[in-house]
C-alpha cells in the first residue's frame, strides 16, 4: 500500500532537456503525459513543471541549481528511484507552498465541495492526493460521513473541520493523515478507528491540555498521546480504542462490543506498558440505541482509569468512568450517573 504523499530530493542539476527525456517522454510513454505547466507561480531561482496524465494522476517537479524535488501520485521515473524521500517540512518553504498551492487547487476542483473545509483539505492533502487512497480518503468523508451514524456529510466534516482548525496537531500532519492509510477502497472500520484519535484530541484540547500524539514508551509501544497541563503540572499518557458498531461484529450487542474490544486493548498494549496510562473508548460510531444501552448499562472495561464517551457531530459528547481519571474533562464531556 503505497504512503502518504512525500517528496523526492534530487541534489543534482536538471535543465530543461533533462526534464523532458528523464521524466516527461517515460511518463508519457508509460501513462499518457500532458506537461500542462504549473498553475501557480513559485518565485525566487525555481523553475516548475507539472505533468497530468491520462488516468488522472499528477506528478509536480521543481529545480533550482543543483537540488530538484519530486512530488506525484504517479509512478516514479527511474531516473529519481534512487533519490530520498523527504517530508513536507523540510523542502524549502517555496517549494513546498507551490506544491500545496498546486495540489490544493487540483483536489478543490475534482472534490469541490472540500473547498468549504480550508484546514480538512490542507490536513489531508497527502493523503486526499496519494496514489492509491485520493478515492477511498476523500469518499469517507463524502459517503460514510466520516464513521458516524446517522448524520450528514456536512455536519461530519464541519466537526472534523473544528478538530483541526485547534491546530493542535499541525506539527503532526503526516503521521496523523496517514492514519486515515492509502487503500484502494473504503474500510470503514479501520478510518473510523483513524477518526476516533481526532475526536479525543479534540477533547483534551477543548478541556485545555497541550498534547503530544504518538508516545513511545519503554516497551516499544507508542501510546496515542501525551496530555500536558502546565499549570497543574499533569502529564498523563492516553490510549484510545473504537468498538466496532454493533451490528459489524460478532458480539451479542453494544454492551459486549464495548468489553471486547476494551479487552483486547488492555490485554494486549495496555498490559505491555504495565499501567498508567488512561483509556479512552469512543462510541462514536454506536447509534442512538446501541449506546443507551451502554450508557444505561456502564459497562467495566477491564481497565482504570477509563472513560467511555460517544462524540456527535454537533460537539456533545456523552460518556462515563471507570475509577480515578487523571484528566478534568468536566467541561468537556457530560457525564452520566
Amino acid at each position: 500500500m503505497a504512503r502518504p504523499l512525500r517528496f523526492r530530493y534530487s541534489p543534482q542539476s536538471w535543465s530543461d532537456q533533462r526534464v523532458r527525456q528523464e521524466i516527461f517522454k517515460p511518463l508519457d510513454s508509460s501513462l499518457g503525459a500532458r506537461d500542462a505547466g504549473p498553475w501557480y507561480a513559485i518565485g525566487g531561482s525555481w523553475d516548475t513543471h507539472r505533468f497530468e496524465m491520462a488516468n488522472g494522476d499528477l506528478a509536480l517537479f521543481a529545480r533550482s541549481g543543483n537540488e530538484a524535488y519530486w512530488m506525484g501520485n504517479t509512478e516514479t521515473p527511474s531516473s529519481l528511484w534512487r533519490t530520498d524521500k523527504v517530508d513536507w517540512e523540510t523542502v524549502p518553504f517555496q517549494v513546498s507552498r507551490w506544491a500545496h498551492r498546486e495540489l490544493l487547487a487540483t483536489l478543490h476542483e475534482r472534490d469541490p465541495w472540500l473547498a468549504d473545509y480550508p484546514y480538512l483539505s490542507w490536513f489531508f492533502l497527502p493523503v486526499f492526493m496519494s496514489k492509491d487512497g485520493r478515492e477511498s480518503t476523500r469518499a469517507f468523508f463524502r459517503e460514510h460521513a466520516a464513521g458516524f451514524p446517522d448524520a450528514s456529510r456536512r455536519e461530519t466534516t464541519r466537526f472534523i473541520e473544528s478538530i483541526l482548525e485547534t491546530g493542535a496537531l499541525d506539527d503532526y500532519r503526516h503521521v496523523m493523515a496517514g492514519k486515515l492509510g492509502t487503500s484502494s477502497h473504503v474500510d470503514r472500520v479501520r478510518m473510523s478507528a483513524a477518526m476516533a484519535e481526532f475526536i479525543a484530541a479534540k477533547i483534551l484540547v477543548d478541556a485545555d491540555y497541550e498534547i503530544t500524539p504518538e508516545i513511545e514508551v519503554t516497551t516499544g509501544h507508542s501510546l496515542d498521546y501525551r496530555a500536558v497541563d502546565p499549570t497543574a503540572n499533569t502529564n498523563v499518557l492516553v490510549e484510545v480504542t473504537r468498538p466496532q458498531p454493533p451490528a459489524n461484529r460478532a458480539a451479542a450487542g453494544p454492551v459486549a462490543a464495548v468489553r471486547d474490544t476494551a479487552e483486547t486493548k488492555t490485554s494486549g498494549q495496555l498490559a505491555n506498558h504495565g499501567g498508567g496510562a488512561t483509556l479512552f473508548v469512543d462510541c462514536s460510531s454506536f447509534p442512538d440505541d446501541a449506546w443507551a444501552m451502554v450508557r444505561g448499562e456502564q459497562p467495566d472495561v477491564r481497565h482504570r482509569p477509563a472513560v467511555v464517551y460517544r462524540a456527535r457531530p454537533n460537539g456533545h459528547v456523552e460518556g462515563y468512568r471507570k475509577g480515578s481519571v487523571p484528566l478534568e474533562l468536566e467541561d468537556v464531556i457530560s457525564f452520566v450517573a
